[in-house]
């Protein structure tokens, strides 16, 4: 699922023409390290925290049927969890910088939800809407700082990035339908058919014969 809300969000900016010609997208954590191999100015987006949105946690296990109405299996609600991401620009000028955030800030400002359209895998299967909010408060009000010490790097302006998304559970399969008949075996007629009102032979079933009314005697008897 992780991997599918990274490819989410890169198509949300290649749809708002990010990374532009020069630039490049990554999503590995800004270190330090990694700051001094780039050769181009690059965009990051960097996973800093995931965790479970316990408060969309439901229980009770839902069928899932084909087009037909045939029951495939049993599957449990999708667990929501909650990913945080950094999203900064690495250039040799700041200015430069700036006008690359301003676009990224652009790109994801005013959206609520990630478009169908950008969802794959099992995020696009399970059909949910996948939440999303831009430029608000780092996970749980943890300064900012406190996020470049843990990478030992330079603070940085940087766009705050959130997903919320469903993790799809294991299908538990049924078994398929039944479709014969009931046959009772007795010692007088082995082949007798259960007979079922409105039932047909080709149903599996003897078709049920008519009743014969009950004729009452004159004189009450």
């Amino acid at each position: 699922m992780i991997d599918e809300v990274d490819e989410a969000l890169r198509l949300m900016l290649a749809e708002e023409g990010l990374p532009a010609e020069g630039v490049d997208l990554d999503f590995e954590a800004p270190t330090k390290e990694w700051a001094a191999k780039l050769t181009s100015p690059t965009i990051s987006v960097f996973l800093y925290d995931l965790r479970e949105d316990t408060t969309r946690r439901l229980t009770g296990a839902q069928d899932e049927v084909d087009e037909e109405g045939t029951t495939l299996g049993r599957r449990e609600p999708p667990l929501w969890f909650q990913l945080s991401y950094l999203a900064t620009v690495w250039t040799s000028r700041p200015r430069d910088e700036h006008r690359l955030l301003a676009d990224v800030l652009r790109a994801v400002a005013g959206r609520d939800v990630l478009q169908p359209r950008w969802l794959t895998g099992s995020l696009a299967e399970l059909g949910r809407s996948v939440l999303f909010q831009s430029a608000g408060p780092v996970t749980d009000g943890e300064a900012a700082t406190e996020v470049w010490s843990a990478l030992e790097g330079r603070l940085k302006a940087a766009v705050n990035l959130r997903v919320v998304a469903p993790l799809a559970r294991e299908r538990k399969p049924v078994g398929p339908p039944v479709t014969d008949g009931l046959v009772v075996r007795t010692g007088a007629d082995p082949d007798r058919r259960l007979r079922y009102e409105g039932s047909a032979p080709s149903d599996g079933f003897a078709a049920s014969r008519p009743r014969v009314p009950i004729r009452r005697r004159r004189g009450g008897r």
